[in-house]
């Protein structure tokens, strides 16, 4: 139980109700969300088999090169470290050709469906918005089906910066477990490793940068525009929707209720600029996004 000791002086549970955006502190009394590093660990102590798979938002997380950072996971013991940017890929092509049959169907637009703060406000505030909000999977849950693939025998991990993924994670029998980029350097603390120092573990499959580009606002909407366009398809317009404030939320309501929107492709991320700013980052926010640029520039 040594390592979980000193897992446990590194970790700071904060008591967050942080599910519908990127709130960082909540008043006394709010709801503590309920970490899994504890169950993640107890199972790599044991010698089971667990994957991480990582949110492209890792890409601006440490000031170092992304490789080292997936070292340091790999570091822990884990037995894989497979990119969620490979599940965006799918999500891509997928969310891409649903819009196109929405489109032809004579449906007015499409909102995106990745970000599952955006999906549970909807469905609980907006029930009108349900028909609009695409069905194509989240680049979790493609990613999920990738490690299991890959590794049938293994327990599925995810790691990213938001909350909200614990729930959809509930949903999800591919996902076993999910860490926030602020547990997983608790364990790096904690177990006395280095990124910087870390020996690299480079993947075998490389991901495309629009992939990557999911963790920013205007990502997904630019992918999905990008693959229409590799494909001779026509073009559509779209507009993005980043911080689900009273404003936001209020317009979102009135497309919804008119069944009419200023674009066709609507792309709705909770957080203010996307997943790179996420409630459980690990970097300060402005760091965070020279970093990620730096890194989504090699892609």
């Amino acid at each position: 139980m040594h390592l979980l000791r000193q897992v446990h002086q590194q970790l700071s549970v904060r008591s967050d109700l942080r599910n519908f955006a990127g709130v960082r502190r909540a008043a006394a009394g709010a709801i503590f969300e309920i970490s899994q590093v504890f169950d993640v660990l107890q199972r790599l102590r044991e010698g089971e088999k667990m994957v991480a798979v990582v949110a492209p938002a890792i890409l601006g997380q440490y000031n170092a090169p992304t490789e080292k950072v997936y070292g340091a996971i790999k570091a822990i013991g884990f037995e894989d470290v497979i990119e969620v940017a490979q599940g965006a890929m799918e999500t891509i092509r997928n969310e891409g050709a649903e819009l196109e049959e929405k489109i032809e169907e004579g449906q007015a637009f499409m909102t995106t469906s990745c970000c599952p703060s955006w999906v549970e406000l909807a469905n609980k505030h907006i029930p009108e918005m349900k028909p609009f909000i695409s069905s194509t999977g989240s680049p979790m849950y493609y990613a999920a089906r990738i490690a299991k693939e890959k590794h049938p025998d293994a327990q599925v991990v995810f790691i990213g910066p938001c909350v909200a993924k614990r729930k959809e994670a509930r949903r999800d029998e591919c996902v076993d477990f999910v860490m926030t980029f602020e547990e997983i350097n608790s364990i790096f603390d904690g177990l006395g490793i280095e990124v910087a120092t870390t020996d690299p573990f480079p993947i075998p499959f490389v991901s495309t940068r629009a992939a990557h580009g999911f963790a920013q606002a205007g990502g997904v909407m630019g992918a999905v525009q990008l693959f229409l366009t590799d494909n001779n398809r026509p073009q559509v317009e779209g507009i993005q929707v980043s911080n689900l404030n009273k404003k936001n939320v209020s317009l979102l309501r009135a497309y919804a209720k008119s069944g009419k929107a200023p674009a066709k492709f609507i792309e709705v991320m909770a957080c203010e600029g996307g997943c790179i700013t996420g409630p459980s980052t690990h970097n300060l926010h402005d760091a965070g996004k020279r970093q990620f640029a730096k890194e989504l520039a090699k892609r």
